[in-house]
């Protein structure tokens, strides 16, 4: 199963609203991730991820020629400026085969490649373990946990940052 990491098109539309409205999805991602999602959200995601500005910051999974999820960098500012936050979902039907292993191992090639960073990280709740073992997969570390940093679906969490640094 070959998996690439793309820019988005509009055809995407189906897949990202058929993938993105799962409460499983939801409950591992901040609210601005909306749910239910619809074919609005994935109308508004599109409007502003089509024809950005390269090099790109979003992309969506590709599995065969399919949309299957997304992931991308959210660069920092200030004295942050060096360090950029990866941030990934996969549709559910598409768990368990390594395609965000592939798609997280692609987009920090991308990030290094393209962006002047020295720092990558994500934050991953306590409850998401898969997450924890792709970016372990990708070299990342944990650096440390937030206890209590995340309240989310009415629940009380921890947050687990990850980081991986640019290899000199």
């Amino acid at each position: 199963m070959a998996t690439s990491i793309r820019l988005w098109k509009q055809e995407d539309l189906g897949n990202l609203v058929r993938y993105a409205n799962n409460f499983h999805i939801w409950s591992n991602l901040r609210n601005y991730f909306p749910h239910p999602y619809t074919e609005e959200n994935g109308k508004e995601w599109l409007a502003k991820v089509v024809d950005a500005p390269l090099p790109a910051l979003n992309f969506a999974i590709d599995v065969e020629g399919e949309a299957v999820g997304g992931i991308g960098l959210i660069l920092n500012s200030d004295v942050y400026v060096k360090s950029a936050e990866v941030g990934y979902w996969l549709g559910e039907p598409w768990w368990g085969k390594g395609i965000t292993t592939e798609a997280l191992r692609l987009i920090t090639e991308h990030a290094f490649y393209y962006f002047d960073l020295v720092r990558l990280y994500a934050e991953v709740f306590e409850t998401n373990k898969a997450s924890m073992r792709v970016l372990e997969k990708n070299g990342y570390y944990l650096e440390g946990v937030r206890r209590k940093a995340v309240f989310k679906n009415e629940v009380l969490m921890d947050d687990y940052i990850w980081v991986k640094l640019r290899p000199w």
